[in-house]
């Protein structure tokens, strides 16, 4: 959030939200005081630490630090922001002062007495915003590309892009997804990754890495980072958001941002990107369109799983899409044709509480 008075962001959403037993979010920011800006920063705005306390009333309960901004504002920012989501009583998985605790799953018990674990990850990582053994950062599902040549007799042409999952932080993954499973009935796994601003494509790793997650017990993947939907698959039972696009996301433009080299090579990604300098949501076309997860778990296990299509207007506030609305086909529509394009075998039903994901043989 980038705004006076930041419970304006929610002013739509903080009545379901405070509805549901748990409630996960993914920070893209650092809520501090002051910091010293990483050179390898790109995009970084610090948000104050009333922020937390913001969140906290619109409804969170856990928030993810595992991200490509978790150190933007150096050590001293990323301590303070987790004491300050924790100050205000928000629970933080995904990064810590060392590789430990960042791989640490955060737990609760839901009423029936299901016990749920929620783990996270980033595969958007600038140099060393990882944790290790002495440094601190966000738990890591780094990836690997490969530019093949595809005309091997015309020099500059276009390459064929390979992607493949680092295997020392797939193993790492998989054997805290094996933990927590041991300990809970349902694991969710949360991972900032994908390719942002492009339509419809997943990248390779990311394929690898949820059917990993999955084979090692995840009963549910929420993606993040794109800024935009991306389609949703069923792998043996297991639903697959690959990416939710955005909530409370304010985004700022100048002239002198907008004609910077860095934005304009991220812009020529997305199909429509224009800037507004009167707005707050400087964002492609196509991430007006977003969503909430929802997932019903009861008896130890997910028994329902869906979304709540979400419309965001040049405010930058995440309105709710009513059943029947022009908003909520126009997701819809959009989450139906991505998935084609990416042959990703997920089906939706839309119903009166939420857009049911089915898989293909559902």
């Amino acid at each position: 959030m980038d705004r006076a008075d930041y419970d304006e962001s929610f002013a739509d959403t903080a009545e379901l939200l405070r509805s549901a037993d748990i409630v996960f979010g993914q920070l893209e920011t650092s809520f501090a005081a002051t910091g010293v800006r990483a050179p390898q920063a790109r995009h970084a705005v610090l948000a104050r630490p009333d922020g937390a306390a913001s969140l906290r009333r619109a409804g969170f309960d856990v928030i993810s630090m595992a991200g490509n901004h978790v150190l933007d504002w150096g050590n001293d920012a990323f301590f303070e922001t987790r004491r300050n989501l924790e100050d205000a009583g928000l629970a933080v998985v995904g990064a810590g002062a060392d590789i430990g605790e960042a791989r640490r799953p955060v737990c609760f018990t839901l009423p029936d007495g299901t016990r749920v674990a929620i783990l996270a990850y980033s595969s958007i990582l600038p140099m060393a915003y990882w944790a290790d053994e002495r440094r601190p950062g966000c738990a890591p599902m780094r990836a690997h590309t490969v530019y093949e040549q595809i005309e091997h007799d015309q020099p500059g042409t276009p390459a064929r892009i390979h992607t493949f999952p680092h295997q020392g932080d797939l193993a790492a993954m998989e054997a805290d997804i094996r933990a927590a499973k041991a300990e809970a009935d349902v694991v969710l796994v949360s991972h900032h990754w994908g390719i942002h601003f492009v339509r419809a494509v997943i990248a390779d790793y990311q394929r690898d890495v949820a059917r990993a997650a999955i084979a090692a017990g995840a009963d549910a993947i929420l993606g993040g980072h794109a800024h935009i939907l991306k389609g949703c698959e069923v792998i043996d039972g297991a639903p697959v958001f690959y990416s939710l696009c955005n909530f409370a996301t304010d985004l700022r433009m100048d002239p002198a941002h907008a004609a910077s080299r860095s934005f304009q090579e991220i812009r020529v990604l997305a199909e429509e990107w224009e800037p507004d300098f009167d707005s707050l949501y400087n964002f492609p076309k196509a991430s007006r369109l977003s969503m909430i997860a929802r997932l019903e778990i009861a008896g130890g296990r997910i028994t329902r799983a869906g979304f709540l299509p979400l419309h965001i207007g040049r405010d930058a506030v995440p309105r709710l899409a009513a059943p029947g609305s022009a908003e909520h086909a126009e997701v819809v529509d959009y989450m139906n044709a991505v998935t084609a394009e990416a042959r990703l075998n997920a089906r939706y039903r839309p119903g009166p509480d939420m857009v049911e994901l089915l898989g293909s043989d559902a």
